[in-house]
């Protein structure tokens, strides 16, 4: 009788569920993971998703919920905190920060630009929030020598961090969900999206040195001072550099040869990660790993298993569809743009998570013809990921950026960063549907 009444609603009950979890995510009163793990509780507590695979009277077989957790995404996050937050440890980071201080011969403008760069690069390989950690003493200790206010270059690392992201399948979460979904490798993302990424960052950090050029100003004794710091006890472990570094460079191989070896990139990220742990104390790493991330994600899973289940992704495709009239352009954009404006206000993972499935059933309604991989999973990755940087909320690694102001006495305002964000994110997804539109759409 219980499911006599639940799944005739199915579709309404799940996409409340989803709805309602959106809600207080955005709203911040509740930690994330605790708000994805009861609506996933709800979710099977419901019936909306059955426990055990099988096949309905017509022969039709129904997938369980474990079926819905993406673990290729779950693995791959885990492997790489592990790997980065041992690799760390050794400083390496920060030394590689302060070399690149010193070869700026402590010119403000050449220090913007390349903590900017090393940001975006990082990014590429780290996930932002690691990035941003790593980069944050660096930055003030920096600026401290240049009694200077640390904002504009806070701001530019934290803009770069989202940008650099984009570049990867491991950049940044929303690629590391598309790439599971759209069964797109490593080399895929570099291939598709360095050039417009590295596009967009030179277009961003041109306008943020010349808007930023009254207040990154210092006295040549203070470059001078910042051109000469002493990096030589950095590297606090120099066999763990060594160690994790080859490492590194192997696993980010791993990813690079997937079309020869047809190997997951988790499989490559596990098996560094396994690695390392063989020289540390696991319990003390395992600490370290953000486990908030982990049952976020799969909370979130298991919400949008029980609304794709109950034909709630197929509903919304054949709205889009019918919205777009099927025209590949109008999706393409819609995406794109839609995409960007509401990952500036919701968290750029559920908001990814929900849209794979979508996109993963419009892309056999809608036909491309050209060749590579279907546009919409472009779209809504740049969309996505550079989406983040609208407002101060949009990413984990502005909020990191923004906290650690505020404890410094050099508060980020929603409407100053806004001010910076808006207009990034308008020009990046300009750029963007430029080069949609010559290289798939045209």
């Amino acid at each position: 009788m219980f499911e006599n009444i639940i799944l005739p609603h199915g579709m309404a009950i799940s996409g409340a569920i989803l709805l309602i979890a959106y809600i207080i995510i955005a709203s911040e009163k509740i930690q994330k993971s605790v708000v994805a793990l009861i609506g996933a509780s709800l979710t099977l507590l419901l019936g909306l998703l059955p426990h055990h695979g099988h096949f309905d009277n017509t022969g039709k077989y129904i997938k369980s919920v474990f079926e819905y957790i993406s673990f290729d995404v779950i693995f791959l996050l885990i492997g790489m905190m592990i790997l980065v937050n041992i690799a760390s440890k050794s400083g390496v980071f920060k030394w590689l920060a302060i070399q690149v201080l010193k070869t700026t011969k402590g010119h403000p403008k050449f220090v913007l630009f390349t903590m900017a760069a090393l940001t975006a690069a990082l990014s590429a390989f780290l996930d932002n929030v690691t990035t941003v950690v790593l980069m944050l003493p660096i930055t003030f200790a920096v600026t401290k020598e240049y009694d200077t206010d640390p904002t504009p270059f806070l701001i530019a690392e934290v803009l770069s961090s989202n940008i650099g992201g984009t570049a990867t399948l491991i950049g940044d979460p929303p690629n590391i969900i598309i790439g599971a979904k759209a069964g797109l490798s490593f080399m895929d993302f570099v291939n598709e999206l360095s050039f417009i990424v590295i596009t967009i960052f030179l277009f961003l950090i041109g306008i943020l040195i010349f808007l930023f050029r009254k207040s990154i100003k210092t006295t040549p004794e203070k470059m001078a001072y910042v051109a000469n710091l002493d990096n030589s006890k950095t590297i606090q472990d120099k066999s763990l550099m060594f160690r994790s570094i080859a490492v590194l460079f192997l696993v980010i191989l791993g990813f690079v040869t997937h079309d020869i070896t047809h190997i997951s990139a988790y499989v490559f990220a596990l098996a560094g990660a396994s690695f390392l742990l063989l020289f540390e104390t696991p319990k003390k790493i395992y600490e370290d790993v953000e486990w908030l991330t982990i049952f976020f994600f799969v909370g979130l899973f298991i919400i949008i298993g029980g609304f794709e289940a109950n034909g709630g992704i197929n509903f919304l495709a054949d709205k889009l569809i019918q919205f777009t009239g099927g025209n590949l352009n109008g999706a393409t954009m819609l995406i794109l743009w839609g995409s960007g404006l509401l990952s500036g206000i919701v968290d750029n993972i559920p908001y990814t998570a929900t849209m794979a499935p979508l996109i993963a059933q419009v892309q056999h309604s809608i036909p491309y013809l050209g060749s590579g991989h279907h546009p919409l999973w472009w779209a809504l990755s740049l969309g996505a990921c550079l989406g983040g940087n609208l407002t101060i909320i949009g990413a984990a690694a502005n909020v990191l950026v923004s906290e650690s102001a505020a404890s410094h006495n050099h508060p980020i305002s929603f409407l100053r960063f806004l001010k910076y964000g808006a207009l990034t994110t308008f020009l990046s997804l300009f750029l963007s549907s430029i080069y949609l539109y010559f290289r798939y759409l045209k």
